[in-house]
């Protein structure tokens, strides 16, 4: 039932509502939107007694714009909250962005560029500045583009990843990390990018494979020489040994020995490790310790130095031929000198292999030993791994948990450092004599002569980290952060679990006395073309949403994708699919308006069941079965399920067999057809609330015309009432068998949809209070004086006697089946032959004859089919 409590003294189901004739969504989206937010729909209270429900935005990057990959996971997000809310739960889906630490420099950067400066012309404190006044001016745009497409934030609450309350949260965190030693300063290899000039974490290295060259190179001479192969022919210059596998009995005379490193007149030893695969190549490896993260752990275990051969812009800087030339001029110089002297065994060229390069700026990356600040993610990991395997946090889909696993199980320590000017600054200042401060947020810092603060920012995915609660004022213990934390779930895709769910796991459980930030992760996949391939600007296949949403309307590309969207599971979507979507929120347009028309409404209690016709407890019974299924779905997060089940149910029961079947009871008028009427503002008022969630434009013009209350956003969410009635859907189902089955054979005789025949029904039973509808569906005229039946179709329930005479050339019908069955009996006689073959059974694989089976199935049903039409023709 409708609340009636929301309703508008204006208008509603006393007065006639009306609808344009058609939607245009342009014309009622944006207003629907901006009144949404004036009325306070989607602030969230910590005061209130309501149960929580808490989702935060995955924050886009301040650089960002809208993409398919955010309309997708924020259809979904917004679709839990506006449910929850209508569920009576206090909702806050948290909004926010990060400052995106390279990316935002990066852009600001090529603006000074472009007026022929750098960043150092204006210096730290001034770039800084600068970032900031870009960040008021231009970024932020992708704020504007989420509320085209309708989600439900509270924008009250808006944050930043460098905002003063985020800033303390990461500050604070920072100094207790610091504190119990779980922060440290060391040299590591990290992922260097030469153009970027910062080390980046593993998620911003995007590897693909590129053509370059396999070399192998002679070191020493005669029985001691050994070989090796590399890729990177310029990092030799910085070899502090060569190692091979302890049982490989080829090298074991040369163990404990040293070679000649060519081209630098340096000795170096052989080394036993066990990391080298004696199966691999020669089986003896180069060893560069400064340059390579497998090789920087096998110079730990022996003691090797760490010879760094470039400098931050991979240039060359060990003195000799090779100083001052880029990486990649030196690999060529240095092949070639080693090729002068003899010395390279064999070449490969092209040689594919993956390569790293920066998300950002697309360099080749660099590995790079380098003084960075790391967190030991040893401790914090366990926990990580912990919650979920204690049941406190729960992965959806559950096949997801494995690959958690295998990550914070082997989680290497983290770099966290990065040498930028635009984030986080590390909050650790270094003395005169050597002292190291780590200052928390309500600490003064040292002052003093020879003070200074470290150069460094944080990794853009430490701030990101604490997101589920310095958004809510941590470390301060406020309203908010009781209330809405731990979040209720986590909306995010399966590409980021290893990195910003990982991460905030990690500071969650550790910063928040073992509590984990969410109860669930539910995780979905990528969006990819209809194709199923990956997007991107280079593939010439990336579509901008808001195109879309100018030309359909965001509820289509909304409905499109929650469409699409099975748990962990990619998401093809092409344009076919969102004009489909758009015909089905005209569909709901169109239905709603002749329902409005004729009489459906909200007003007053239900009849009693024993005044309404088998077709109203039809759709009443499978309501209920609809609202007890959409519920179950949105509980599992099967959002392609539920739109699969909504769209069917309103299109195919609601529309093409519930409307039409009540035409002829609307047109007669009296009782029955005020009681269709109501049962009819039933269905569309839970229907329209059930659509909501997904389409939330189209929704709150219907279902605030219908039922003449303030908004759908704060309406209640149905409930099954438990009402079913096994009778009348039995009954029902009756009546599209009929109609079913002999527009099956109008379409076989080739009548159009429209035509008129004239028809004798004889119907058994319930099925003879139908016949009028049926009638009407199936466009037979009553049968007259003059009628003779040329074709009977037996039916559930009774036959069907049609006089086809004068509506179809029967002799070229029956040439036409002839033909076909004939067809039929050919695959019939195919299909037997193979399965008689003991030969080809034994030898075929089981699917391969179980296609066979089928087809024969098929052959078989075709000949009855065409058989019954055969004998249906009228004689000649």
């Amino acid at each position: 039932m409708t609340d009636n409590s929301q309703r508008s003294p204006h208008g509603g189901p006393n007065s006639t509502p009306e609808l344009p004739t058609a939607y245009v969504p342009a014309e009622v989206e944006g207003k629907l939107y901006e009144r949404w937010v004036e009325r306070g729909y989607f602030e969230a209270d910590a005061k209130s007694d309501k149960p929580p429900y808490t989702i935060v935005i995955p924050p886009p990057n301040v650089t960002g714009s809208l993409h398919l990959g955010h309309a997708f996971e924020h259809t979904i997000i917004d679709s839990l909250t506006r449910r929850k809310r209508m569920q009576g739960y206090e909702t806050l889906w948290q909004p926010g962005m990060d400052h995106a630490g390279i990316a935002t420099q990066n852009v600001v950067e090529r603006e000074l560029a472009k007026e022929g400066k750098s960043r150092h012309d204006l210096g730290r404190e001034a770039f800084v500045e600068k970032v900031w006044q870009w960040k008021e001016e231009s970024g932020g745009q992708i704020s504007g583009q989420m509320r085209r497409l309708g989600d439900g934030v509270d924008w009250s609450r808006e944050r930043f990843t460098m905002d003063e309350g985020l800033s303390q949260s990461v500050q604070t965190i920072f100094k207790k990390l610091y504190d119990d030693e779980l922060i440290y300063r060391a040299e590591r290899i990290i992922n260097w990018c030469p153009r970027c000039l910062t080390a980046i974490s593993d998620i911003e290295v995007e590897y693909q494979d590129d053509d370059g060259e396999l070399v192998s190179i002679r070191y020493g001479e005669g029985d001691n020489a050994i070989v090796v192969a590399t890729t990177r022919a310029e990092t030799m210059l910085g070899d502090t040994a060569v190692a091979v596998h302890p049982d490989d009995e080829r090298y074991a005379h040369l163990v404990g020995t040293e070679i000649e490193l060519p081209l630098t007149g340096r000795r170096i030893p052989i080394v036993a490790d066990e990391h080298v695969d004696p199966e691999f190549g020669t089986g003896a490896v180069k060893v560069t310790p400064a340059h390579d993260p497998n090789d920087f752990e096998i110079g730990r275990r022996h003691d090797l130095p760490n010879l760094s051969v470039m400098n931050e812009r991979a240039i060359i800087t060990v003195p000799g031929p090779f100083e001052g030339l880029d990486r990649l001029e030196a690999r060529s110089a240095i092949v070639a000198a080693l090729r002068a002297e003899g010395r390279i065994v064999a070449e490969k060229r092209p040689y594919q292999h993956s390569v790293g390069h920066c998300s950002r700026c697309k360099t080749t990356i660099e590995p790079r030993l380098s003084l960075q600040w790391w967190v030991k993610v040893g401790p914090l990991a366990q926990a990580a791994g912990d919650a979920v395997r204690d049941g406190r946090v729960k992965i959806h889909p559950k096949e997801m948990e494995s690959r958690y696993f295998s990550w914070v199980d082997n989680l290497h320590d983290w770099c966290i450092s990065r040498q930028l000017w635009w984030g986080h600054r590390i909050p650790v200042w270094y003395g005169p004599a050597g002292e190291v401060v780590c200052v928390g947020p309500d600490e003064e810092a040292p002052t003093g002569e020879g003070w200074t603060q470290d150069t460094d920012v944080l990794d853009t995915w430490f701030s990101s980290g604490l997101w589920p609660f310095s958004t809510l004022g941590w470390p301060e213990q406020t309203e908010s952060l009781e209330k809405f934390y731990p979040n209720s779930v986590l909306v995010t895709g399966y590409d980021i679990l290893f990195f910003w769910v990982a991460r905030m796991m990690m500071f969650g459980l550790y910063a928040m006395d073992g509590t984990p930030p969410f109860h669930t992760i539910a995780l979905h996949g990528m969006v990819r073309d209809q194709f199923g391939k990956k997007m991107s600007k280079s593939f010439g296949n990336a579509v901008n949403p808001l195109d879309w949403m100018d030309t359909y309307g965001s509820d289509a590309v909304r409905f499109t994708l929650a469409r699409g969207a099975n748990p962990g599971v990619d998401v093809p979507i092409g344009e076919d699919w969102v004009q489909a979507s758009r015909n089905f929120t005209n569909k709901i347009w169109n239905a709603t308006r002749f329902a409005l028309m004729n009489g459906a409404t909200v007003e007053g209690e239900l009849p009693p069941v024993e005044e309404m016709s088998a077709t109203d407890r039809w759709v009443l019974s499978r309501l209920n079965t609809v609202v007890a299924d959409v519920d179950a779905l949105y509980e599992d997060y099967q959002f392609s399920k539920l739109s699969e089940a909504l769209y069917h149910f309103a299109w195919d029961e609601v529309f093409d067999w519930y409307v039409e079947l009540s035409k002829t009871t609307f047109f007669a008028g009296g009782r029955g057809a005020e009681v269709s009427g109501r049962v009819l503002g039933e269905v569309l008022d839970v229907l329209l609330r059930l659509l909501h969630p997904v389409v939330p434009f189209v929704t709150e013009t219907l279902w605030t015309t219908l039922t003449g209350a303030e908004s759908v956003v704060i309406a209640e969410w149905p409930k099954d009432s438990g009402f079913r009635d096994a009778a009348a859907e039995k009954e029902i189902a009756g009546v599209q068998q009929v109609v079913t089955e002999v527009r099956r054979f109008r379409a076989d005789q080739g009548l159009q949809p429209g035509q008129k025949v004239p028809a004798q029904l004889t119907l058994a039973g319930a099925l003879a209070a139908h016949e009028a509808p049926i009638r009407q569906l199936l466009r037979l005229q009553p049968a007259g004086d003059d009628f003779s039946a040329t074709a009977t179709l037996p039916v559930a329930g009774g036959t069907v006697a049609l006089d086809l005479s004068g509506t179809i050339d029967v002799e070229a019908e029956r040439k036409r089946l002839t033909k076909d069955i004939g067809l039929a009996e050919k695959e019939k006689a195919q299909a037997l032959g193979k399965l008689g073959n003991e030969a080809f059974l034994a030898k075929a694989p089981e699917p391969v004859v179980d296609k066979i089976r089928v087809r024969l199935a098929a052959a078989e049903a075709d000949i009855a089919r065409i058989t019954a039409q055969l004998d249906a023709l009228p004689l000649s």
